[in-house]
């Protein structure tokens, strides 16, 4: 129950992010619905085929299209209330961030994949919906620019993987894994923290 509230919990966040953008960009009611369906559901669907989860829980169970489109009507008609906050789609994006991190390397130990692989799998989780917002926008994907996104997906990710293989509780750990996760994504926000870039010659 408590990975299915996270699950749905992050998959709902990322879908109003996606509409928040899909607004920004002055796209229609469809299309904004589109992008919030597509922002929820595109990292959970590439982990689940990854790990041979087939069909994916976002086709195979309507609750995940349910909750997309209810985050997806809330950006749309919230616009105006969403928008008074500081950088809206990146703090929805963050809160999915640490979600999904959890959920993701989670579902990937629960099929019995190494570690290592489960915390890729749960970066994979945690980005797939970003980029997927970010092309049906026509923006730079997030993970593709300087600021912490994929490492802060990994550090909550390999904290989950690390917790599992010492044999330490599941909640804390995933609380934590969570907790740093959200701290390193949103001191890239609003302290500006970069990963180095690389110059020309």
């Amino acid at each position: 129950m408590l990975f299915d509230a996270l699950d749905l919990g992050a998959t709902f966040v990322f879908a109003i992010s996606g509409a928040t953008q899909g607004v920004r960009r002055r796209l229609d009611l469809f299309g904004v619905l589109v992008v919030a369906w597509a922002a929820g559901v595109a990292g959970g669907i590439a982990r689940d085929l990854l790990i041979g989860a087939v069909p994916p829980a976002a086709i195979a169970e309507p609750r995940y299209f349910a909750v997309t489109i209810a985050a997806g009507l809330v950006g749309f008609y919230g616009a105006r209330q969403i928008a008074r906050l500081k950088t809206p789609v990146q703090l929805f994006d963050a809160a999915g961030l640490c979600l999904f991190a959890v959920t993701g390397t989670d579902k990937a130990l629960a099929f019995g994949l190494h570690p290592f692989v489960a915390a890729i799998l749960g970066m994979v989780t945690c980005i797939g919906g970003g980029v997927a917002r970010d092309l049906l926008t026509r923006e730079i994907p997030t993970v593709l620019r300087s600021e912490i996104y994929a490492v802060a997906a990994l550090a909550g990710a390999g904290t989950v993987a690390v917790g599992h293989v010492i044999g330490l509780p599941s909640q804390p750990v995933a609380l934590f894994g969570a907790a740093l996760c959200l701290f390193l994504r949103l001191m890239s926000l609003y302290r500006g923290w970069r990963l180095p870039i690389g110059k020309a010659s």
